[in-house]
């Protein structure tokens, strides 16, 4: 019989507990670390989790910053377009996001489309539908609601200005002719483009969309002011009604 005295040295030693290698990102290899491998490799080195990762800082006590930031992703099929369009909430509903957190999100992905905005600022010339669409994109990207636009032109069809006109819902926003030619007038505009955006990503006009074109062309020929297009936009595409040959 064993004795009492030579038990310990037979039974394991207990250890407290310890969080997986993989969920701590100072475990990782330097180089495998966001922060250290955006140093060594650069920026473009990083997938967009990793990048997301920097911007959280911490993961939770399971997690890691990257695969909180991977489930995240994973939420808008990896869709940074998806993810611009998450509110605070939508963010703080995932595990490991703080108020902090998703406002941080937030404050970079708006960063981003001002950055496409200030690109889009110089001053460029409409040829076709394509360039309406590309002017007005850094206003109308992930809007949840419609709103809308015009577009003034000089004789040149350079762009003047771009106004803002009205704000609404998701179903629809009120555009009033007054305010329309209003802006073209002071600002001496020779002809004017109408845009507004459809956040349901569908681009067929509606029976209002057309009855509104049609009213605003008649005002603008008496004004001698011509409507050169109305673009619906969408963030995956466009409807210009000039191209359709219904303006």
């Amino acid at each position: 019989m064993k004795s009492f005295d030579n038990l310990s040295e037979e039974l394991p030693v207990p250890t407290p507990y310890q969080t997986p290698a993989s969920f701590s990102i100072k475990s990782w290899a330097e180089e495998d670390r966001p922060r250290e491998k955006l140093m060594q490799k650069g920026r473009t080195a990083l997938s967009e989790a990793e990048l997301l990762a920097i911007l959280l800082g911490s993961g939770t006590a399971k997690l890691s910053a990257v695969d909180v930031a991977k489930l995240i992703l994973a939420a808008v099929q990896n869709d940074l377009n998806e993810l611009a369009r998450l509110s605070l909430k939508d963010l703080m509903r995932h595990k490991g996001i703080g108020e902090a957190k998703a406002i941080t999100i937030i404050a970079a992905l708006e960063l981003g489309r001002r950055r496409k905005e200030t690109a889009a600022a110089a001053r460029v010339t409409i040829t076709c539908s394509r360039d309406i669409y590309s002017a007005v994109r850094p206003h109308l990207q992930d809007l949840p609601h419609e709103e809308f636009w015009v577009i003034l032109l000089n004789r040149a069809n350079v762009v003047m200005r771009k106004v803002s006109i009205s704000s609404g819902g998701v179903a629809g926003t009120v555009a009033d002719p007054k305010l329309i030619f209003k802006e073209a007038l002071e600002q001496l505009a020779s002809s004017i483009i109408l845009v507004h955006n459809h956040p349901s990503g569908n681009r067929s006009p509606s029976a209002a969309d057309i009855a509104l074109t049609r009213k605003l062309k008649e005002a603008g020929q008496f004004l001698d002011l011509p409507v050169l297009d109305h673009l619906i936009y969408t963030d995956l595409g466009y409807y210009s009604f000039a191209d359709e040959g219904i303006l």
